[in-house]
Order: C-alpha cells, then structure tokens, then sequence
C-alpha cells in the first residue's frame, strides 16, 4: 500500500511538473508580456519591469530561476496585482475550495442515491425517469444552470442571493449548480456499478440462501456498486474547484477562478503559473485519494498490493 501510494505521489509530482513546463513556455510565447496591455509604458520603464522580473534573460534561464524561487516556497510577484502570488492564492482558494466541497457534497447526495433506486428498479418508470433527468442534467452547460436557478430560486426564496460571499447561505446556488451535472453524472455511473453487481453469482447465491432484499443490497451490492462512483469521485471533485470559473462569475464568488481568467487575458505570467501549479497539485492528490479509497473497497485490490 505504501508503495503504491510513493509511486502515484511520483508520478504526479511529473505530471505537475511537465504541465509547469509546458505553462511556462507557452505563455512566454504568446504576443505581448504582463506590460503591454491597455496602458502604455514609456519604453525604459517596460525595459526596467522586465529586469525587475527577470523577463529580459533567455525562457530556460527564467524556468531555472523560477524552479529554484518555487523550492524555497515562493511562487513569485504579480505584476499586475502588485502583490505576492501565494498571498493572492492565500485569499482567493479558501472560496473555490469551500465551492468545490458544496458541490461535491450535493452531487453525492443527489447521484448516488439516485443511482441506486434507479438499479433496483430497473426497466421501470421510476428508472426510466431518473436517467432521463440524468441525460438532462448532463446536456445542459453550468453556465446555462446558474442563471435559471438564480433567477427562479433567488427571486422565490428571499435568504438565497444572486451574487456574493458573505454566509453559508450564498455558497447553495452556485454550489448547486456546480453539483447537479456532477451528480446527474454519479447517477448514471452509480446505476451501472450496481447492476453489473446485481447480476454477479454471489449476488444469486445469496438470494438463493434466503438472504433478505435488504441485506443484500446493504451488506454486498452497494459496497461494489459505488466501487466506480468513487474512482469518479476523486478526478470530479478536482474538476469542481478548478472548472468553477465561469459558475465563480456569475455568481461574484470571490474565488481562483477570476484571477485564473485575468492572468490569462493580461499575460500575468507568475500568478498564472502559480495557479496551475495549485490546480495540478489538487488532481493529483484527488485521484490519489480516490485510488486509496478504492483499495479499501476492493479486496482484490489490497490483495494485488500486498
């Protein structure tokens, strides 16, 4: 187990570090630099914010200078915010964290057990229905979501806002919006992990011996069947926090994405850099979470890292 787990950790410090590479390189050949945008600099003062930055040397050079800044723990300066990278990240990712949790958690709580009736009454209405509203929920785009429910939900129900980051109740309707396409997605992943277990032999030997519905379904079918919702679990948790840009929008939430967007549209080289470091590092560590998670719930697993 322990081995296993070195060898994804790994693994993903090479991921991240080829997706810094490639980051690296590829903003640093798009036209212009963090001090060519709307406002216009006299000539040596664009010379003497490169030196400033050490945007004057060679990109290799700038890659080893910033590899050696990063393993003493600094991420760099923005330029256009004028402040420390990791100080930004420090205000802004608690919000697209706590986001990306509300997500998860309504996901989970809509598609799993969604998932599960929907086997257990398989070919009937009720199952047709679910992966009917399931179909839908993936089809329409997050972007389309949140204005439908803000406008139907915030209008209704007067302690829910359209915008803003001020209580608990501010982070329902955007996490909501995140959660209902992930969750319509568990549903279904859900719902075929549980009939692939329902049909197993053990399942059939188990009825065959007298063992109640309800045990069955307790004690066996839902241990494996949620077996693929979990894999999915980890890599869709990531995607929340790191794909809430647009929801973070239009709903005001203070969060990683907005600067996300700006670094990109005015060339921040260092905060860009710094956010895909931390988005990286999040779905490495996720899809290591949801690898020891499926260990613990797979024998056969266990047995093959033994």
């Amino acid at each position: 187990m322990l081995r296993t787990i070195i060898s994804r950790l790994g693994q993903g410090i090479i991921v991240v570090f080829c997706l810094l590479a490639i980051t690296f390189t590829a903003v640093r050949l798009m036209p212009g630099d963090p001090f060519s945008g709307e406002k216009s600099h006299a000539e040596h003062i664009v010379q003497k914010n490169k030196e400033r930055f050490q945007l004057d040397k060679p990109i290799p050079q700038q890659f080893v200078i910033y590899l050696a800044a990063l393993s003493k723990g600094e991420m760099g300066f923005s330029a256009t915010k004028e402040q420390p990278v990791s100080k930004i990240i420090k205000h802004s990712f608690p919000a697209s964290f706590i986001l990306g949790i509300c997500g998860m958690l309504i996901a989970i709580c809509i598609g799993i057990p969604a998932g599960i009736i929907s086997a257990l009454k398989k070919n009937s209405i009720i199952d047709y229905g679910t992966m009917v509203v399931a179909m839908i929920g993936i089809s329409i785009p997050s972007f389309v979501i949140g204005p439908i429910l803000a406008g139907q939900l915030a209008t209704r129900i007067p302690f829910l806002k359209v915008a803003g980051w001020g209580d608990p109740f501010d982070w329902f309707l955007p996490a909501l919006t995140l959660g209902l396409g992930t969750g319509a997605y568990l549903a279904r992943i859900t719902r075929g992990g549980m009939l692939e277990v329902l049909n197993q032999d053990y399942i059939r030997t188990a009825h065959a011996k007298g063992v109640s519905q309800t045990s069955i379904i307790i004690k066996h079918a839902i241990r494996g069947g949620i077996i693929p919702a979990i894999a999915f679990i980890g890599p869709a948790f990531a995607a929340l926090i790191t794909g809430s840009f647009i929801i973070e929008t239009i709903f005001q939430v203070p969060g990683m994405g907005l600067h996300f967007v700006n670094a990109t549209l005015e060339r921040d080289y260092f905060l860009l850099q710094g956010v895909v470091i931390l988005f990286g590092s999040l779905i490495v560590l996720a899809n290591l979470a949801a690898d020891i998670a499926l260990v613990f719930l797979n024998p056969r697993l266990r047995n093959a890292n033994a």
